[in-house]
């Protein structure tokens, strides 16, 4: 029934980080500590888990290094941290984290609301940013946001997705994701860019950042799946979004994405009842239910 499926696919949980940032009611260091520390408990061995962005535009990152200073280096386990300047690097590396991604909207409209800059300055910038995650030898994921259309300028031509993969892959990063921040992905053009994008990348490994804005995040996994891609960000409990495009709540959930990827006999390493205890801790916690579905039967 379906072509090529993987045997094993990794969960990269960006709830902490994409998640958290969503939500106005200030989350105590205390309670993140102990959501990541449930998320590693429960077999997630990548967890972005914090971002070093400016604390007016994201009051609830601005505890980043506090938080990382308070988490313990665990086996085989890699914490990872987002950032969108110069600065946003030397904040995490003088922290000690050693995984960090930069990301680039393909839409100039959407990078001017994210970042305050064109999607030229956007390049420029982050170029340099690589070249000091370089220099301070940390392993460097680079992001392209938007990458499958966006709501202020529709379409994303493919060949502008393709450019910034080009310049991402000849500054030497280590990952490359891609990115459907306004959840306007679907299956076809999911294949057909995949198609296009991975002989380019040869050794570095795509992510998938895929959101569930339109009920299409699942289907999407399954369109990737089928195109080699074994890494996909996924948010506890379907939290997120993104707090400068209106109406893109919906990260695909991390204990139903594992469910689908248990159903298809494809090993993740997750416990999804150990991730459904901390969705429900933080439904309890902020007074109201998320997207995600497997949580609520589990």
């Amino acid at each position: 029934m379906f072509n090529n499926l993987p045997n094993k696919a990794t969960l990269i949980e960006v709830g902490p980080r994409d998640g958290f940032q969503f939500e106005e009611r200030t989350i105590p260091t205390d309670l993140k500590v102990e959501i990541i520390g449930g998320l590693v408990e429960a077999g997630l061995k990548h967890v972005q888990v914090t971002s070093f962005v400016h604390p007016a535009r994201v009051p609830q990152m601005a505890d980043a290094e506090d938080l990382l200073s308070r988490l313990p280096e665990r086996e085989r386990v890699i914490f990872s941290g987002l950032v969108l300047n110069v600065k946003g690097v030397e904040r995490a590396h003088q922290a000690g984290l050693r995984h960090l991604e930069i990301s680039i909207s393909a839409s100039d409209t959407h990078s001017r609301k994210n970042s305050g800059m064109t999607l030229a300055q956007a390049i420029e910038k982050g170029a340099e940013m690589i070249k000091l995650a370089k220099k301070y030898n940390m392993i460097v994921r680079a992001g392209i946001q938007c990458a499958f259309g966006c709501v202020y300028e529709g379409k994303i031509p493919h060949i502008r997705v393709m450019e910034l993969a080009q310049e991402f892959i000849k500054s030497g990063i280590d990952a490359l994701a891609l990115s459907d921040t306004t959840g306007m992905a679907k299956p076809l053009q999911v294949k057909r860019i995949l198609g296009k994008l991975l002989p380019q990348t040869k050794d570095i490994p795509v992510i998938l950042h895929l959101h569930d804005t339109r009920g299409l995040g699942l289907v999407n996994v399954m369109a990737a799946l089928e195109c080699g891609i074994t890494h996909f960000d996924t948010a506890l409990a379907g939290m997120g979004g993104c707090p400068f495009v209106a109406g893109a709540a919906g990260n695909i959930a991390t204990e139903d994405t594992a469910y689908l990827l248990e159903a298809l006999s494809i090993e993740t390493g997750v416990n999804i009842s150990k991730i459904t205890r901390c969705a429900k801790q933080l439904e309890t916690f902020f007074g109201k239910q998320f997207s995600g579905k497997i949580h609520r039967v589990l």
